[in-house]
């Protein structure tokens, strides 16, 4: 971290405790003139855990039955922003009895005992953004039995976290932080009295916003397929608001919306859940569906690239493919070396994953969720396609950006009758062994069948030259290389035919074939499912085939078919466990 990152991290910090003190001296809000109808949704099982003291935030648990959830010292500042957020107030209204609104109303009340005149690690914009809409969404939830003075108390710091946004949102990151802080800043203008004034500067500047951060096809540069359903999530619940409120949404905030929903269509696998990319995960359960419910936008994707990902469908199978380079530069940071990834669903039921975003688990998961190894891609042995740089601070945390990326990713699109499909080549490789990865994806008109191949070669002369010293450098042993697939958790899976091919099971009943070319050696490696709300990650297998370029072209090919006994329709009625384990 530069000396200059250091000095606008700590400056940053002390306006915002100074704002913070500030906007508690200035005026308070004496209750709601209107009220929006709450939009956010909880977990019941999170919301039962909470009430029991079981307290799992940013992948640590904490067991402290009849404890304060402000007493908990989390290990990660990410355990800390996930508290002061309050979106644990969603689970805890999910339950709704009176055991659940008295846990509310105690963490609620002992926050403003605490925090209030301005301290604590929650007076940042986006945290403020975030707490205020929850805040807001569930006040009758709170309020209920509640005596004057704690109402009063309750009004009066709503009043001042929203004075305090008002000045520092402009500050919150660009992307879903500002986002957060911006439609926090509505909410509470159109519903608190005495905030009016605060509505039309923040509606001009969400406006202003969705034009700078969200691109001409819906998309984020950041590329997180999660990120882009939670500025969509704010985006619909502003709207919402303002509609309600009866003010007018701005052309450039609709315009926003529908950019967006068929691009989220577009990432969205047959089961519901988002492709996860670039530290993204599935999405909260529900969320999605009510985001595009909400947006009364019902515009199907097109057959054309969607915030980088290609997406192709066929009966019950769906797939989505990273065919675009990285995010580029202070975008990167949670970027993942995933050019030419893909995922398949079938159904409900997910089948070929990349083993996600391992934040929550500690740095050591977050760096190898990020490599090539842990995505369905082909990766030379030792390298990722996009390499990890030193540490910077970026939005208030030290993170590695990615360098060293592709910089050519090349896409043609190949369909006929009877299947559709694509040939996609990125050079991540080249600087270091001159080689090209070229990978070809078909997929058969009935979504029963897949085939593939993965190719590297040389393409220049002065690529054979690059390979020739790595050959050299490797007393020309080869270059090894290995295209993985690894597979959900839920997956049952062996090796069959002596070897030569893999099955796998779905608990729908479907069966899926693997099988190869010969050409590579393959093998049934142990992998992991990197999941957010779990306490570590889930044990799952991966099909990898192995082999060791010699020549300027090695190719390997592969298919994955449905056996011939699996109908071509099935009902999937069979519910996941929805406990955190």
């Amino acid at each position: 971290m530069s000396q200059s990152e250091d000095w606008r991290a700590q400056m940053t910090r002390r306006m915002n405790k100074f704002h913070a003190w500030r906007a508690t001296r200035g005026p308070a809000a004496t209750g709601f003139r209107w009220q929006p109808e709450p939009k956010s949704m909880g977990s019941f099982a999170k919301g039962r855990q909470l009430i029991a003291g079981n307290y799992l935030f940013a992948g640590q648990l904490i067991e402290a039955p009849q404890h304060s959830i402000w007493t908990l010292e989390g290990s990660s500042t990410a355990f800390v922003e996930e508290i002061q957020g309050c979106t644990w107030l969603d689970d805890l209204a999910a339950v709704g009895d009176a055991k659940a609104r008295k846990t509310a109303q105690d963490w609620m009340t002992d926050w403003v005992r605490l925090y209030a005149k301005g301290g604590g690690a929650g007076w940042t914009p986006d945290l403020t953004g975030r707490r205020l809409i929850r805040w807001i969404n569930h006040a009758l939830f709170y309020l209920s039995g509640l005596d004057v003075d704690t109402s009063k108390a309750f009004y009066k710091t709503l009043g001042h976290q929203t004075v305090f946004l008002s000045k520092r949102w402009h500050t919150a990151s660009q992307g879903l932080a500002r986002f957060e802080a911006l439609a926090g800043l509505i909410y509470a203008g159109l519903s608190l009295d005495g905030m009016a004034n605060h509505v039309g500067p923040a509606v001009e500047a969400l406006a202003a916003e969705c034009v700078d951060s969200i691109d001409a096809d819906g998309g984020l540069p950041t590329r997180n397929p999660e990120e882009l359903l939670e500025v969509f999530t704010l985006l619909t619940w502003a709207a919402a608001a303002l509609s309600e409120g009866g003010r007018i949404v701005d052309e450039a905030h609709s315009n926003a919306i529908a950019r967006i929903a068929p691009t989220l269509r577009a990432l969205r696998h047959s089961d519901g859940g988002l492709a996860r990319f670039h530290g993204g995960g599935r999405g909260l359960e529900g969320r999605l569906d009510q985001a595009l419910a909400s947006s009364g936008n019902t515009s199907r994707p097109d057959d054309t690239l969607h915030m980088g990902y290609l997406r192709q469908s066929a009966g019950r199978t769906s797939i989505v493919t990273d065919v675009s380079a990285p995010p580029a530069r202070e975008n990167s940071f949670n970027a993942h070396a995933s050019t030419l990834a893909f995922e398949l669903t079938s159904g409900r039921r997910p089948l070929i994953v990349n083993c996600g975003a391992g934040s929550s688990f500690g740095e050591d998961w977050r760096r190898a969720g990020r490599a090539t190894p842990s995505h369905s891609t082909l990766g030379v042995e030792g390298f990722s396609s996009s390499r990890l740089g030193p540490k910077r601070l970026i939005r208030g945390h030290l993170r590695e950006l990615l360098i060293d990326t592709p910089r050519d990713v090349r896409l043609e699109m190949r369909s006929s009758d009877l299947d559709v499909g694509f040939v996609a080549a990125h050079d991540g490789y080249l600087s270091t062994h001159g080689l090209t990865h070229i990978r070809q994806i078909d997929l058969s008109a009935d979504g029963r069948g897949i085939a593939g191949e993965d190719t590297l070669a040389t393409i220049t002369r002065a690529n054979e030259q690059q390979f020739d010293k790595m050959m050299d450098k490797r007393k020309l042993q080869g270059i090894p290389f290995h295209v993985r697939f690894h597979l959900h958790p839920d997956v049952d899976v062996e090796l069959d035919m002596g070897g030569a091919a893999v099955s796998m099971a779905l608990k729908s009943g479907e069966i899926w074939v693997f099988r190869h070319d010969g050409q590579a050696k393959l093998s049934l490696d142990r992998s992991v499912y990197l999941e957010k709300g779990r306490l570590k990650p889930r044990a799952s297998k991966q099909v990898v085939l192995s082999a060791v370029a010699m020549d300027y072209a090695t190719r390997v090919r592969w298919t994955l078919a449905k056996a011939q006994e699996t109908p071509t329709t099935l009902r999937d009625l069979e519910r996941d466990d929805d406990i955190m384990t």
